[in-house]
């Protein structure tokens, strides 16, 4: 059984959305599976993390803007791929360093979760997208 999430990114940061994915499992009514979630962009990630605190989200966001600068920025005067504006080649370089798909096992007919766990798709380009993530239950 599979699914396509169709998600509208704001921006740079971290868009939740846990209860789109958990509706889907629970409409798979599978008791044990395994779900896969894949991203199909090159200039975005997929992160499994805190859903409870929201600095969190904007601590993740600062730190991966100060250790990928765009591309404007002095420090990254070594980049070739720039025709598509300051954001785009950072973007590759922090979907290449993060994942692009999950793996959660499906257990007693839900997710196995953390309590404070959630699923984001992290944009790492400027303007708002809209992103396509296909999840695949087995």
């Amino acid at each position: 059984m599979h699914r396509r999430f169709d998600i509208a990114t704001r921006g740079p940061g971290l868009t939740e959305f846990t209860r789109d994915v958990a509706d889907f499992v629970d409409s798979a009514s599978a008791d044990e599976a395994l779900l896969t979630l894949f991203v199909r962009h090159t200039s975005c990630s997929l992160l499994i993390q805190e859903n409870a605190d929201p600095e969190v989200r904007g601590d993740l966001a600062a730190f991966f803007h100060r250790l990928v600068p765009p591309g404007d920025d002095p420090a990254m005067s070594y980049l070739t791929h720039t025709y598509e504006g300051p954001d785009d080649m950072p973007g590759h370089i922090k979907s290449a360093l993060l994942p692009t798909s999950l793996q959660i096992p499906v257990i007693g007919g839900r997710m196995a979760l953390g309590t404070w766990q959630g699923i984001y798709l992290f944009e790492h380009r400027q303007a708002p997208h809209r992103r396509e993530v296909i999840g695949l239950l087995r």
